[in-house]
């Protein structure tokens, strides 16, 4: 989408008009509602894919496969952030949907990013995977920026340092949870009263 007004600034830089894969090689990555992992190739594997790149052999057609070996001491620390060490060898189409995530997370932090970008990361998951995985987004924060769209109040409070809510596309509030969860227009318009707590919302 082309924005119609405004401006963008990363680190100082105007990224407005920048395409995606220029923005990602300068250090912002961003994750989408649908899990975006190579399912017929093993978990070790795609997370070798987000590690290629620094290597500059991404058209390399006729070099072995046995050359991407030396990413794998990398690749199996960045499974261990993420609790996937023991499904290295998984073919990923057979992973649970809240593990899916989080590979998605690693395969995130295999191009080292200094800006996040996630949408809705705790999306249709059962409760014991929005635990693990609200817990692994606040372990992989160590260290850089993650900007998240998350509806689930439950999330947003565990792990949010600082919120802003948005209405119709304007900025409503913004504070810390204590400051945005009892601002009267903010529970007006997410529980239809300014009375009451707003505790587990998703809207």
């Amino acid at each position: 989408m082309v924005p119609t007004s405004g401006s963008i600034l990363f680190n100082g830089k105007d990224i407005t008009a920048v395409k995606p894969a220029q923005i990602a090689r300068k250090g912002i990555i961003r994750s989408f509602q649908i899990s975006a992992v190579f399912p017929h190739l093993t978990v070790m594997e795609n997370v070798r894919i987000g590690l290629q790149r620094p290597l500059g052999n991404s058209f390399s057609f006729w070099q072995s496969e046995r050359s991407l070996n030396r990413l794998n001491d990398r690749a199996m620390e960045l499974l261990a952030e993420v609790d996937l060490e023991t499904f290295a060898d998984t073919i990923t189409v057979d992973l649970p949907y809240g593990r899916k995530r989080a590979l998605e997370i690693a395969t995130t932090l295999a191009m080292n990013p200094e800006l996040m970008l996630l949408d809705e990361p705790t999306q249709g998951m059962g409760h014991e995977d929005v635990d693990r995985v609200t817990q692994l987004i606040k372990k992989v924060s160590a260290g850089r920026t993650i900007l998240m769209v998350e509806h689930n109040m439950n999330v947003v409070s565990g792990i949010s340092d600082r919120i802003s809510v948005l209405q119709r596309g304007a900025l409503l509030a913004e504070g810390t949870y204590a400051e945005v969860s009892s601002n009267p227009e903010v529970m007006e318009a997410y529980m239809g009263s300014n009375t009451g707590v707003l505790e587990g919302a998703h809207a």
